[in-house]
């Protein structure tokens, strides 16, 4: 009997304290409309001005800035695995490893594995990732 006392005042307790939890996270009904009302007007006369300010050197930022350098993706068929994919990652680019056999295996020590092909194929610019598909260094592609 007193297990159930017990098991029941925790899971009582335990209610309660997900219950207050509910309470506190919607915050934005405590503000008043007035005040959301005002800010939202401010904000409107601050952009206005903003745009108008803003106009002439945003021509000249967007000049000045440059797109961000894109490395073209080099070529690493025949490749031992592992120093394909370090060249691939130190050049910035993300990398998918495949089993390039039916079999699907997971590559675990990719060491003893060599890239059979890749996808996207080498010189490719404005890539952000790189899938190898490689067998084991004693089987063909």
């Amino acid at each position: 009997m007193r297990i159930r006392t017990t098991i029941g005042l925790l899971t009582a307790a335990a209610l309660l304290t997900l219950t207050a939890c509910e309470g506190t996270a919607d915050t934005s009904s405590s503000k008043p409309d007035a005040v959301a009302e005002e800010s939202s007007d401010q904000t409107k006369q601050d952009t206005s001005t903003t745009e108008t300010d803003t106009d002439a050197p945003t021509t000249e930022a967007s000049a000045d800035e440059a797109e961000p350098e894109t490395s073209e993706v080099p070529d690493v068929v025949g490749m031992n695995h592992r120093e394909a994919q370090n060249l691939l990652r130190s050049e910035g680019f993300m990398v998918n490893e495949e089993d390039a056999s039916p079999e699907g295996r997971w590559i675990l020590d990719n060491s003893n594995w060599k890239v059979c092909r890749q996808d996207p194929a080498p010189g490719a610019t404005d890539v952000l990732r790189v899938a190898i598909y490689s067998v084991k260094l004693d089987e063909s592609c």
